[in-house]
Order: C-alpha cells, then structure tokens, then sequence
C-alpha cells in the first residue's frame, strides 16, 4: 500500500500524533507501532492500478544525515523500516519512508523517525523527536536539539513504470524528436558505372 504525502488526512494525524512530548526518562525501545487503518470498500488501496503498486514498506532503505555541531561531522545512516542505529549518545530509530513518484509534481520525501539522546544526568535515552520529516519540505518539522541535527536525504523505492519512463526520456534526449537515426537516415543511391570510351577510327585504306 502506498502511504500519501503531504496533504493526506493519514500524514496529518501522524504529525499531529507523533509530535507530542515524550517524558522525561523516556525509553528508546517503547516504539509505538503505527498501525494503517485496513482498507475498505472504495479507497485507492484497493486498486490495482500500477501506481499503487510500489516497493513495499519492509523493503524501502531511507538515507538519514546525523550532523553533530560540536565537532561538525555528519554521516548518511541507511536504514529499513523498524530498525535503530545508536551513535554515541543518539538513537535514531526509523518507522517509515515514502517518495512520490518521478512523474508526480511537486516531488517530495519524507520519512518517519523517532530520534532519542541520552541525558548526562541519566543512564538511559529520552525521546526528544516521533514525527515525518520532509526532504524539500524541512520546516515542516525540525529535530530541536543543541548538539544534534537530523534530516531525512532518500528513500530507495520504486513505482512501477519508472524504468520505462527513464529510457524514453533518455531516448528522447539522444535523439530528439524521438525519432530513431536508423529511421531517417536515407540510402544513398547507388553508383552508376562511367560510360565506357568510344571506340577509336578505323585506319585509312592506302
């Protein structure tokens, strides 16, 4: 099933859900799972339309950049959907990602993440971040911390359609007009044998 964007009814009860305040002293591992509503009668999901059918879930890696600001080193964290990658005093756990697809304008990424810092007064993590971020959307929702920074770069997925769509516009872009150089090349015709040299006078009789 295909998770919409920004402007879906779903999206907006994830940001609104995911963004409340986590206590303090909260564990890392207490993941809420996001549940989907089951389809009924009549939604898109039901559809078997190719544009519904894209990469699953499970199968989706999301490219999330770390920036630490003290000493001003990032790295690209892949991630699947359901795991957690713990750097130093941060975890960073996702739940989902999504893309539109290439024809789909405006494009925008987004992924679902829980990030969570460890507190120098305790042992244990404690939930600063659940919510969507967006890649061409960032003010939409922003990690708030003074040493740490996340933003989500990909989410590896397809749509079906899109390798064919790819090679056209590869096609059209080597050959413009799209019409293949073996259709409009024209034969030359071919070459006619010079006219042979006429045959020299006969001697004069004596």
């Amino acid at each position: 099933m295909r998770w919409p964007l920004i402007g879906s009814a779903l999206v907006a009860a994830i940001l609104v859900t995911g963004c409340k305040p986590v206590p303090d002293g909260g564990d890392p591992q207490d993941s809420k799972v996001i549940e989907l509503p089951e389809p009924t009668q009549g939604d898109p999901a039901l559809d078997p339309s190719p544009t519904q059918a894209a990469t699953p879930m499970a199968e989706r890696v999301a490219t999330i950049a770390l920036l630490n600001k003290r000493n001003n080193l990032s790295q690209d964290l892949n991630l699947k959907p359901g795991e957690s990658r713990r750097l130093d005093n941060i975890e960073i756990r996702l739940e989902a990602c999504e893309r539109t697809a290439s024809w789909e304008m405006p494009s925008e990424t987004g992924a679902f993440v829980q990030v969570s810092v460890r507190d120098r007064r305790q042992a244990n993590f404690r939930r600063i971040f659940s919510g969507w971020l967006f890649k061409n959307s960032p003010g939409l929702n922003v990690v708030e911390h003074p040493i740490y920074d996340v933003w989500v770069k990909d989410c590896a997925m397809r749509f079906p359609g899109e390798e064919a769509g790819s090679r056209a516009v590869r096609s059209a872009a080597v050959h413009p007009g799209g019409i293949p150089p073996e259709a409009t090349a024209v034969a030359a015709p071919e070459a006619t044998p010079p006219p042979a040299a006429p045959a020299p006078p006969p001697a004069p009789q004596e």
